[in-house]
């Protein structure tokens, strides 16, 4: 897991988001308000199922969650479609998975009212991207423009994003997939919204 989620760019103009780690870079997230909205958080992982019988949880972590997890304190967990505050009385990490005992969660059967429930944290505490270096859920609505074809479509998602992450642009009725690690991707502009790519011919008739 790294603290970054990165569009890993082949381009000489932009770098692989892939920063060292530094001790204390992910701020804690506080939450200093009863709710967030989704669109002000990343996701990290969902409650998987519940973990012994004193309500703790397994929480499966995804790509984006942040390498100092066992260091977080509180947490965000959606529930009815509402991002809710949890503290967190203690955490260990194994793998791709985090065993999780939030406080007042006391039993098995209150665990598993949990499962299934998406944990998320303040875009806010994340480390400021640097200069060529993005996350993936910033791009999302980026107009995408090709060199020949012009306006392509917008950023829908990011798929595949430990093995060959591909930008996936809506055109109309049809889903355009762009490799990220390939040279196709020429410049990101974040205050327009813009990304500009120079596919090979062929590429839009896959």
């Amino acid at each position: 897991m790294d603290s970054f989620i990165g569009i890993f760019l082949a381009s000489p103009l932009l770098t692989t988001c892939q920063p060292e780690p530094v001790e204390g870079r992910f701020r804690q997230a506080q939450p200093d308000k009863a709710f967030m909205e989704i669109a002000d958080c990343f996701k990290i992982g969902y409650v998987q199922k519940t973990h012994g019988l004193k309500g703790e949880v397994t929480i499966a972590l995804e790509v984006g969650a942040p390498d100092e997890m066992d260091a977080i304190t509180s947490i965000f967990l959606e529930v009815k479609g509402r991002l809710v505050p949890y503290f967190i009385e203690a955490i260990s990490l194994k793998g791709d998975k985090a065993f999780v005992k939030f406080e007042d969660v006391d039993s098995s059967e209150q665990a598993n009212q949990l499962k299934g429930a998406s944990l998320y944290l303040p875009k806010a505490v994340r480390p400021k991207a640097k200069r060529g270096e993005f996350y993936n859920d910033e791009i999302i609505g980026f107009v995408v423009n090709d060199a020949s074809a012009g306006k392509l479509g917008t950023v829908v998602r990011v798929e595949n994003e430990e093995v060959n992450p591909l930008l996936i642009v809506q055109q109309e009725e049809k889903e355009i997939s762009i490799p990220i690690n390939a040279p196709f991707i020429t410049s990101v502009n974040k205050s327009a919204k813009k990304i500009e790519v120079d596919l090979p011919e062929g590429l839009l008739d896959l």
